[in-house]
């Protein structure tokens, strides 16, 4: 059992947190009624000590706002004073969650954090196989078991022995789990990594809890238009693809059998009996290349993607919006891939497609409020040519060049102001696909160039940049020796291969030429959130959505252009951290829409 004392009272508030104030660390975890703040309560907080666990019941200081707005009673200053300073450290798995009903209920940002969840995560380096919930970490890490079976337990009304014990004793195994996963973080040189993780927590919790305002009637209108689209494409296709039957209809006519345009067997055999040479798979990257020469190819691509538009962004986002705030509150996962980059879900507002139409749902709100849209101009070249010290690469930054321009002339032997802009464009898909490891086969199929032509193209340009090719080839070979990759703030990235398998091999290689590159943009955004925090308090901005290099800010209208200076020195100054020799560019936008 677990020593606990159940708080109902402004003294026993007051004689709880002079007892946990002498603490260094303490352990917080709360129990809400539903998952969402706006429509759920908060019921208890959570703080362990190492000889007992308090627990804050809500329900007893239910005319101190713990319904919703903020509370600003007397009986919970003492509470909220501890939470929201430095000290002691608060223990939490997933702080998110915790951070956001408290900041909703109690008005203030957790201070001193040490979230075991995000530890545990840079700790397993990126395996995908991991799992972190609480119940798997402390048996991970402790050896000790966490009975999860009252956490979907009803909150809402007189908590059981059982509730309770299940509601300390979650709070009091995080103390322990610290110190376990402190020495893994020290042993693993990810301190720094784990630092900038947890400050960035406070800011992932203004953006949830902010939302971003969609216009519900332009959406409905677009989706009208795109499935209209959808079907006119579909008819396009199964006009072309479909195989007539051998039996008539009942009218005498030749009939229609329709082929599944997601079955890539179907597809396959379909393409092939209009003699289109269809490669291994029917992905898109790999069909890319035929649309040139066979419209049917551009019809089933465009196809494809107002098909994905309507699964991805359909009807589900007018059932996400809240109901109380009348916005989208997605969920934005910190480490939501192994390079650290965010991952976001319900909804997945960073792919909302970039078209114009699909953007311009999206605004301030309400009127009177602009967007301000900021994002890194190139960022993760500029890292690559900090990292690899290539002189071309970094004279074209610092002198302010394009670097595109710049690439197409000494690929295609022209002289700068010859350069053309396909040639401009094809040296810019060049620049970006080697930051992601691209190899001839790869680049033959994005452009059209045979196999023979994109290794002349790729010789051109590594001959080019000296200095880009010798890191680029030395982060694969130490990617297969080392069986990891480092980004700029020491986050660890391990890699498991068979030693026998080419494709593997060559996967790995590939993932340590990216790694350091998309890894150190995901620190330079989150540290840049970490800035931002201060530097937007007491405005009327706040961040509604962050897309891998691109943070979108809401602020007053005659407020903006301040703003917008704001934003940019902030994340010059996050980039500045990281890159000492090449220099940081943000462009930044106000606009009504997020449109650019």
């Amino acid at each position: 059992m677990t020593n606990y004392q159940v708080i109902k009272t402004a003294d026993e508030v007051r004689r709880a947190i002079e007892a946990i104030s002498s603490q260094p660390v303490v352990g917080l975890d709360t129990e809400t009624t539903e998952l969402d703040p706006f429509t759920s309560r908060l019921r208890l907080i959570q703080l362990a000590t190492p000889d007992r666990v308090f627990i804050f019941d809500f329900d007893a200081f239910a005319n101190e706002g713990a319904t919703g707005a903020p509370a600003n009673g007397e009986a919970l200053a003492p509470l909220r004073r501890l939470l929201e300073a430095p000290r002691p450290i608060k223990i939490a798995h997933n702080a998110k969650f915790d951070a956001k009903f408290i900041k909703h209920n109690l008005g203030i940002d957790l201070g001193g954090l040490f979230d075991t969840l995000l530890a545990s995560q840079l700790v397993g380096a990126g395996d995908i196989e991991e799992r972190h919930g609480l119940e798997t970490v402390a048996s991970r890490y402790l050896n000790e078991s966490v009975d999860k079976s009252e956490r979907l337990s009803n909150w809402n009304f007189e908590l059981s022995e059982a509730q309770l014990e299940y509601a300390a004793r979650d709070a009091a195994v995080l103390l322990p789990l610290r110190e376990k996963l402190i020495e893994r973080l020290k042993s693993e040189s990810l301190i720094k990594c784990a630092q900038l993780e947890f400050e960035c927590v406070n800011t992932v919790v203004d953006i949830e809890l902010a939302g971003f305002f969609m216009h519900k009637d332009r959406w409905l209108e677009q989706l009208g238009i795109v499935e209209k689209r959808r079907v006119e494409l579909a008819e396009q296709l199964q006009e072309v693809l479909a195989e007539e039957s051998s039996q008539g209809s009942l009218f005498g006519g030749p009939q229609r059998n329709d082929i599944n345009l997601d079955s890539h067997q179907q597809l396959t055999q379909a393409l092939n009996r209009l003699g289109i040479p269809v490669p291994d798979s029917t992905r898109n990257w790999k069909l890319q290349p035929l649309a040139l020469e066979y419209p049917v190819i551009g019809t089933l691509l465009e196809y494809r993607t107002v098909q994905k538009a309507l699964t991805s962004y359909g009807q589900n986002m007018i059932e996400l919006i809240n109901p109380v705030t009348k916005r989208l509150h997605a969920d934005f996962r910190q480490i939501g891939a192994p390079t650290g980059r965010f991952a976001c879900t319900n909804p997945n507002i960073q792919q909302v497609p970039q078209a114009v139409e699909y953007r311009r749902c999206f605004s301030g709100h309400p009127e009177g409020r602009k967007l301000v849209i900021a994002d890194y101009s190139q960022i993760e070249l500029r890292i690559l040519a900090e990292f690899s010290g290539d002189r071309g690469f970094m004279d074209a930054f610092n002198s302010g060049a394009d670097l595109h321009r710049v690439t197409a002339s000494q690929v295609f032997n022209a002289a700068l102001d010859q350069v053309t802009k396909e040639q401009r464009d094809f040296a810019k898909r060049l620049n970006f696909g080697v930051v992601y490891g691209i190899g001839a086969q790869r680049f033959a199929l994005m452009t059209g160039l045979t196999v023979s032509d994109a290794e002349n193209v790729l010789r051109r340009y590594f001959t080019t940049y000296r200095g880009l090719d010798n890191y680029l080839r030395d982060a694969a070979s130490r990617a297969v020796t080392d069986r990891q990759a480092r980004t700029a703030s020491g986050r660890l990235v391990r890699f498991r291969y068979d030693e026998n398998d080419r494709q593997q091999i060559s996967m790995t290689q590939r993932n340590g030429k990216n790694t350091p590159i998309q890894g150190t943009s995901a620190d330079i955004l989150k540290r840049a959130l970490r800035l931002m925090k201060d530097e937007l308090r007491d405005t009327s901005a706040q961040i509604v959505n962050i897309i891998h290099d691109e943070i979108v800010v809401e602020a007053d209208a005659d407020e903006a252009q301040e703003i917008a200076v704001k934003v940019e020195r902030v994340m010059c100054a996050a980039g500045e951290e990281y890159l000492k020799t090449v220099p940081v560019k943000v462009e930044t936008e106000i606009a009504d829409e997020w449109v650019k």
